[in-house]
């Protein structure tokens, strides 16, 4: 159930209201805009009188709406979720590229590239400490110790770190990280959702390879119904009958999430992809098709990278990228 307060309803009132509504056993999600207030009902709505509500001097419609998904519906947040990070503004008209490699490699490696994507132009820097393989064979990832890798390019840079966690139990290593990324497989483990929850960090969402839009929303609920707000959504591809890219990249989802969520949505034309020649024409479309920001892996030496070295841009190629996209955005301001 929503409840649209009217424009300069009498605070007080409108605190009377919310406790009466809590009393009730339902939780009250508030988000005050510049010209209304809307209260979000969540729990069970079926004991609240709307005639009675509406009645109110200080309320300006109520209606029950029948989506699972509450907390991040934009019914119940009409305006935009800005989050802020070290500077870097995602959504709400901020446009953030977060870049670099696929695996933090060496403190070399890790240092050069986020030099190089800061000057670019990239407001994060992004890289695999602990990586979800399909292979058990293939490079795992330093773990803790790619996170101090991690810790010490921001120190050189500036440059917020944005790095995948696989398990609840290893929250501790992540204290400093600046976002926490939850990757496709692990899109619906729904233990790691909740504790995430708990924390008050940004969560980079990625939308799992076979999932839908519904179950990547239901997965943001768990985290924003735990009591984290900020949550970023990310379209990185599913997977469909193409027989030569990696994924296919929905960019549908883009304006499709933005009208049903308030969330920011970024997108990775990396994994949608997978072939580094691929990212450029993507990331553009995703850029045009009003995209909140871009994740783009970046590495020195893409041929030697220990991890998806197929889809990854140099430095030099990110840079003219870079160019490319603040074309594109001024176009289409």
């Amino acid at each position: 159930m929503i409840i649209v307060l009217k424009h300069g309803a009498d605070p007080k009132e409108s605190e009377r209201l919310v406790e009466w509504i809590k009393n009730l056993g339902i939780d009250v999600h508030e988000s005050a805009g510049s010209y209304q207030t809307v209260l979000g009902l969540i729990g069970d709505t079926a004991k609240v009188d709307a005639d009675l509500i509406a009645s109110l001097d200080i309320v300006e419609s109520v209606r029950r709406i029948s989506d699972t998904f509450k907390c991040c519906n934009r019914r119940f947040h009409p305006e935009d979720t800005v989050i802020n990070i070290g500077g870097a503004q995602i959504g709400g008209g901020g446009f953030c590229v977060i870049a670099g490699p696929c695996s933090v490699e060496s403190e070399k490696q890790i240092i050069n590239i986020a030099q190089a994507v800061k000057a670019a132009g990239a407001q994060m820097l992004r890289g695999g400490a602990f990586k979800p393989r399909t292979s058990p064979y293939d490079f795992q990832g330093l773990r803790g110790e790619g996170i101090k890798l991690l810790l010490a390019a921001k120190q050189e840079t500036g440059l917020p770190i944005v790095t995948e966690i696989m398990s609840a139990s290893d929250l501790d290593l992540f204290e400093k990280v600046d976002v926490l990324q939850v990757g496709a497989r692990n899109m619906q483990n729904f233990d790691l959702l909740k504790a995430l929850g708990q924390t008050r960090k940004p969560i980079l969402l990625k939308r799992g390879l076979a999932n839908t839009l519904k179950e990547l929303l239901m997965s943001a609920e768990y985290i924003m119904s735990s009591g984290n707000p900020n949550v970023i959504l990310c379209e990185r591809g599913i997977r469909t009958y193409s027989d030569y890219l990696r994924n296919t990249l929905d960019l549908s989802a883009v304006p499709m999430l933005h009208e049903l969520s308030h969330l920011p949505v970024i997108v990775d034309p990396s994994h949608a992809t997978g072939i580094s020649r691929i990212v450029p024409p993507m990331a553009l479309a995703a850029t045009a098709c009003g995209a909140d920001g871009l994740m783009i892996e970046v590495h020195n030496d893409p041929s030697h990278a220990l991890s998806d070295g197929a889809q990854c841009l140099t430095p030099d190629e990110f840079a003219q990228l870079q160019a490319r996209i603040a074309s594109v955005r001024r176009a289409i301001s």
